[in-house]
């Protein structure tokens, strides 16, 4: 009985001395990206947004001086959002506005609230692809743009273990208004994303 209650004493014990080494270091991070995408259209009184799920994949640096983290990162991302119209030049015509692949590059500093919990601000360039689809009288025609813009997020980043991470993350992209063959349609397209990022973290070429 005395030997079962010294193992779990020193379990207890050493618990919190293992979590204390776990930290959000420097180092290469890879991992998978997964969440909600809304996508918002605004024109005159127009305000419409429709959601889908996001999917995709992310890379970056991070440089820890100890308080502060500093990094780079890059992400190729897809969502299921899209919306369709029908009737909307002609009879019995549909029209077929989806979301297409999603790239960002950009920067972010975090700061360490705990050894291992990383609050964070994020910021960089995205493009992403839209696709339209048109079907008229039994004639199928497809399209596609790539909108610019900017994102903004913000998050939290916890280091699970030596070599995993997790983060859940909040971005607001804006790509500005919608133009087709150099020509500006007026309509504003942003989109708003709460994405669950986990991965691991190397070092040196291995993980850590």
């Amino acid at each position: 009985m005395k030997k079962h209650i010294a193992a779990a004493t020193l379990a207890l014990i050493a618990s919190p001395a293992f979590a204390q080494d776990v930290t959000t270091a420097s180092g290469v991070k890879a991992g998978v990206v997964v969440g909600y995408d809304s996508t918002n259209l605004s024109y005159d009184d127009l305000d419409e947004s429709k959601g889908g799920f996001l999917y995709g994949a992310t890379l970056g640096y991070d440089y820890d001086t100890g308080p502060v983290v500093v990094g780079v990162e890059g992400e190729i991302t897809g969502a299921t959002t899209n919306q369709s119209y029908d009737n909307l030049l002609f009879a019995d015509d549909r029209w077929k506005l989806s979301a297409g692949r999603d790239l960002y590059v950009g920067a972010r500093i975090g700061f360490h609230v705990f050894p291992s919990v990383l609050l964070y601000a994020k910021g960089g360039y995205t493009n992403s692809r839209a696709n339209l689809s048109i079907r008229y009288e039994g004639e199928k025609y497809k399209d596609h743009d790539n909108l610019d813009g900017f994102r903004l997020g913000a998050g939290a980043e916890v280091a699970v273990t030596q070599s995993t991470f997790a983060r859940i993350e909040y971005r607001y992209s804006d790509y500005g208004n919608y133009g087709h063959d150099d020509v500006d349609s007026g309509i504003g397209v942003s989109r708003h994303q709460v994405a669950l990022i986990s991965g691991l973290r190397f070092k040196a070429g291995q993980l850590i």
